[in-house]
């Protein structure tokens, strides 16, 4: 009995996989847009910082993704704008056949700019990222998704960072 259930356990990982693959295989690209909450710093305030953000996607093997994201939010939180540039890389992990799941890590750039008594005050901190998401694989070519990551962004030794909401699609080409 012990027997039939691993084969039968290693036929479904085989079959799992191979979904993987002919989902996202590599040299697939894929651009889109994303809508971002940035939670207060205590984690309870949603609306603590809401943007719009840009994505590019490129699968460098089969499972493993990178991706380049720029998320502008406008006037909030004592500032005039604020920036979020990263680069993340996903492992895709399929679920089923049209959904994949990923953990992702990564770096970026985190800035805000303020204006005061005519003078403009930028200011620009890197970042570690890490986080999850799942995609959502409507067609061949749209692909929606979700994802939350948190942002460590260290200022003076103390962590300044915030986790991030977003949702958004993809056109893949």
């Amino acid at each position: 009995m012990k027997i039939c259930i691993k084969k039968v356990a290693i036929v479904i990982i085989a079959v799992t996989m191979s979904a993987a693959l002919s989902a996202q295989e590599k040299g697939d690209m894929a651009a889109g847009l994303n809508v971002v909450a940035g939670l207060g710093k205590d984690g309870k305030d949603i609306y603590a910082m809401l943007g719009v953000g840009a994505k590019f996607q490129y699968n460098v093997t089969d499972p493993f993704r990178m991706e380049g994201s720029l998320t502008i939010f406008p006037e909030q939180d004592y500032t005039d704008l604020a920036w979020d540039l990263s680069l993340n890389a996903h492992w895709l992990i399929p679920v089923v056949e049209k959904i994949s799941a990923y953990p992702l890590t990564g770096f970026g750039l985190f800035g805000t700019g303020a204006t005061y008594r005519g003078e403009t005050h930028i200011d620009n901190r890197l970042g570690i990222n890490i986080g999850g998401g799942a995609d959502f694989r409507l067609t061949d070519w749209l692909i929606l998704n979700a994802e939350l990551k948190y942002k460590f962004v260290f200022v003076e030794g103390e962590n300044t960072g915030r986790p991030y909401i977003s949702v958004g699609a993809a056109y893949k080409f």
